[in-house]
This record gives structure tokens, sequence and C-alpha cells, in this order.
């Protein structure tokens, strides 16, 4: 009877683990600017962001300022993340969670899963052989995950263009230098349109994104969202803030 009991309570433990994940491209895919709040503690360039971060909260307030879905930083040693919050805080929302960090073999895509991600993120320049990175697409995508894939460079953006990524991230940071530029995306976007008119492919811009008029020529660029951390994690009110950066990009 015991052991019955134990083999029932596993398998509604397992039936949660299957559920169906969250749709980041359709909740992208709205009119207007869609916006993915992020929670992130430090970065190697600024150091520690916010001391007193509490994600929990911070995800309350991003729910109450319209926020499309969230993202966590889950690298520990650079960006001090911790996989566990991006576990906790999955049992808090019904806003799709995309897990960021630095992706660069299968195994993670297991661990993101299992962490509750409802999609991740795969960054071009870590994933330099094409076969690679179709192969983490394909497995994320067996998994039951979405995946925002990453380019800063117009050599980067064409390799992507010969995947099926459905979602793609234009960084205006340079990893290497950390340098941000916001025409990055105007210039890449100007690219995916010249390779493929009429492109189905969502694109998110990501990084530098500090005020409105930001977000503004960012969405006049033709990005059908934007990734914003840090302005939201420093700010006094994020809920408020977000609701500006939406505002900026209704058409």
């Amino acid at each position: 009877m015991i052991l019955e009991r134990i083999l029932a309570t596993k398998r509604r433990e397992v039936a949660a683990l299957r559920r169906p994940r969250r749709s980041l491209a359709k909740a992208l895919s709205r009119p207007g600017l869609s916006v993915i709040a992020e929670i992130k503690r430090a970065s190697p360039s600024k150091g520690v962001i916010r001391n007193d971060l509490e994600p929990e909260t911070l995800l309350a307030a991003y729910e109450a300022g319209g926020a499309d879905a969230v993202s966590v930083l889950t690298d520990r040693e650079y960006f001090s993340g911790d996989g566990e919050v991006l576990r906790a805080l999955r049992a808090r929302t019904e806003l799709p969670l995309l897990r960021k960090d630095f992706l660069v073999d299968p195994l993670q895509l297991y661990e993101s899963r299992f962490l509750g991600a409802d999609a991740v993120l795969l960054i071009a320049a870590a994933l330099e052989d094409p076969r690679e990175l179709q192969h983490m697409l394909s497995l994320a995508a067996e998994l039951g995950m979405e995946a925002l894939v990453e380019v800063h460079t117009p050599e980067e953006l064409l390799r992507v263009l010969d995947t099926d990524a459905a979602i793609l991230g234009i960084n205006n940071r340079d990893l290497r230098t950390f340098s941000v530029d916001l025409s990055v995306t105007e210039r890449l976007l100007d690219l995916l349109r010249s390779r493929e008119p009429g492109t189905k492919r969502l694109v998110v811009a990501e990084s530098g994104v500090r005020a409105p008029e930001d977000a503004r020529f960012l969405r006049r660029c033709g990005a059908d969202a934007v990734l914003v951390g840090e302005a939201l994690v420093r700010a006094e009110e994020p809920e408020r803030l977000l609701r500006e950066f939406a505002e900026a990009g209704t058409p």
C-alpha cells in the first residue's frame, strides 16, 4: 500500500515534468513591441548591478508591468546567477521563462528542461559549427523548448539563416569587447530582410535598451521585441519603466 502511494506520487511528479512549455514565440508575436524582462544580478562589464535583488519581488513587478516573457541569467561565475532561481520562479508564473546562459553542450539542454525553462539562449559565437548549432536547436525542440539564437555580426547572421531558428536575437553588445551599439540591430535587420524578404522569423533586440526612446528606435528598425535587463533591475519602479518600453513600441 505504501509503495502504491509512493508510485502514484511519482507519476504525478513526472506528469508535471511533462507539462507543455509556454511558447516564447507566441508571447512575442503580439502587435507592437514585446518586452522580455531580465533578472540579472551582475555582469562582467558592470559588476554587481543590485545587491538586494530579490527574484520573486522583481518577477512580480515584471508581471505587473506587463512583461511578455522573463529571462533569467543562470551563469554563476560571471553573472552571479543560479539555476535554482529559474526553478523557483517556474512555480510562480505563467510567463515563458528564457534560460540565459552560455550553452555549449547538449547536456545543458537537459538541465534546462529540468530547471523549468520554456526556451533557451543559443549564442552563435559559442556554437560556430553550423551542424552543432542545428543539433542544439533540434534537441531543444525535442525536449519541448524553443530557442532564441543570438547573433552580433553579419557572418553569424548568415550562418544562422541556414538553420531553422525561428527566433533571432540581435545582441547590440560585442561579447568580446562588451561595447554597445544599437545600430547593430538596424544593420542586421536590413541584411535579414535583403536575404529573406517577408521573413517570418521573430527578432529580439538585446542589450543597450536603457530608455523608451531606445525601444522606439528598435521598433522602427523592425524588431519584434526587446530584451531589457540592467535598466529594469536598477529602476526604482521597474513595472512603470517596463510599461514605458512597451508603449514606446506601440504601432
